[in-house]
């Protein structure tokens, strides 16, 4: 099934720069701010190539992606990016706090080089749709650099645990790279190098299929400079380096995975009633509120709604925030009728798809009581999207949404099942937590690298 190979990574060096001053968020996770923010540090920052400005100024010869490539060029030829002399596999660990709790989690993987397959073949699988615009920019930033920086997530199955056990073995050392990001996470990377661990990590890997947690855009781009290097060559080479795309591989039966919920605000709805709303819904949710009338009865009707969302795991449960229509609001929680028949309730969706909230939510609300139809959806014209509850709540009361819907997470089963199947989720349908950063290795598909 799946084929895995070892990659001599360009690292940065730590005897010339600081991790937590060079290194990024995936550049999809990057605000202007963060840019700005990165752009005041370190010069060597990878935000000149991962997410590099743009200037009136420029032309086809100075432009972001030729200033991102001769970045690369530059920190090569000077030492601060240096490759390692062997190829290896890269245990990579991350430990943070569960957003919201005080919960501390490890999740752990490792960092290899994936062999690029078309998902007609079965071995790699996503689990949503993609855009246009970004694979644009980032096969163009591919072209120029010849570089991959960030990450693609993937998820494997092995109950087995065998990868496992090699990469604990591995983190019984001290850490080649380890820093702490903006977001608390503390990141830690081991160099697995020995032959009898690459073959055994080799071995272990053979049988799994592969689903893309995060980078869609990025896969299906380094899909695309496969082509092109292809037809450029004329001549089949499987070893080519860009016959395969850095990818780091979690697997789902090892502790730490963490997928937080996207919450649905919804705006410009034309003739906006939740009242109308409610009765569309009644034959299928039945509802619970939790009325206020002042700040002090709205702080505790909003811890009790969020518990009350939270502990409704045997239930199909969706929470709900309308904007005010009268003197008393409430939070509402909407679950679904033992008797709902959601064969009839969401006909053109596949029985795996009809066991998820989010699914639930937009075919069996946001469409038919609300006109959010899915080309609205993908196009942005009447949802936004909160990780937070609170921020979602806060946004209906500051007047930036008319209603919004707050989701629990799906479980990572849900997502491999209905991926393998051949199918895809909603947009913002997964939000796996913490990021994985770019340029904690590095892989080169130049004829040089």
């Amino acid at each position: 099934m799946a084929q895995v190979f070892p990659f001599r990574a360009f690292r940065y060096n730590p005897t010339l720069v600081r991790f937590e001053g060079v290194l990024t968020q995936p550049y999809d996770k990057i605000t202007p701010a963060m840019q700005d923010r990165y752009y005041a540090g370190d010069p060597h920052n990878l935000i000149t190539v991962e997410k590099g400005r743009s200037h009136s100024s420029d032309t086809t010869q100075n432009n972001v992606y030729t200033r991102a490539a001769a970045a690369l060029s530059d920190w090569i030829r000077g030492g601060i990016l240096r490759q390692d002399p062997a190829p290896a596999f890269y245990a990579y660990s991350q430990e943070y706090t569960v957003p919201g709790t005080e919960e501390r989690r490890i999740r752990r993987g490792f960092i290899g080089a994936g062999r690029l397959e078309e998902y007609s073949a079965g071995v790699v699988f996503r689990h949503e749709q993609t855009l246009s615009g970004p694979k644009v920019d980032r096969l163009e930033l591919l072209r120029h650099t010849q570089t991959h920086t960030g990450q693609l997530f993937m998820l494997y199955a092995d109950p087995r645990r065998r990868v496992d056990e090699i990469l604990a073995e591995a983190e019984s050392s001290t850490p080649d790279t380890e820093l702490c990001d903006e977001y608390g996470v503390l990141h830690r990377l081991w160099i697995v190098s020995r032959p009898r661990d690459i073959s055994e990590i080799q071995r272990a890997m053979a049988e799994r299929k592969l689903v893309i947690a995060d980078g869609h855009h990025r896969y299906e781009t380094a899909l695309a400079y496969r082509d092109e290097c292809r037809a450029s060559a004329r001549k089949s080479d499987r070893d080519a380096p860009f016959e395969r795309v850095m990818m780091t591989f979690i697997n789902t039966s090892s502790e730490g995975l963490t997928i937080l919920p996207t919450h649905r605000i919804a705006t410009r709805i034309h003739d906006f009633s939740w009242p109308a709303v409610r009765r569309h819904l009644e034959p299928w949710f039945a509802a619970e509120a939790f009325p206020f009338s002042n700040d002090a009865e709205k702080a505790a009707a909003r811890k009790r709604f969020l518990s009350f969302l939270d502990s409704a795991r045997s239930r199909r449960a969706i929470g709900v925030y309308p904007a005010a229509d009268s003197q008393r609001r409430a939070f509402c929680l909407l679950t679904l009728r033992d008797r709902a028949n959601l064969t009839q309730l969401l006909p053109h969706v596949s029985p795996l798809q009809r066991e998820l909230d989010v699914v639930l939510l937009h075919e069996g609300i946001l469409e038919p009581a609300l006109g959010i139809t899915r080309q609205a959806v993908t196009a942005e014209a009447h949802l936004t999207y909160e990780r937070e509850a609170r921020a979602a709540l806060d946004a209906i009361d500051s007047g930036r949404g008319q209603i919004c819907f707050l989701l629990r997470p799906c479980a990572v089963e849900q997502v491999m099942k209905i991926a393998t199947a051949g199918e895809v989720l909603p947009q913002k349908s997964t939000d796996f937590y913490p990021k994985l950063l770019s340029g904690i290795t590095m892989y080169g598909v130049g004829s040089s690298s």
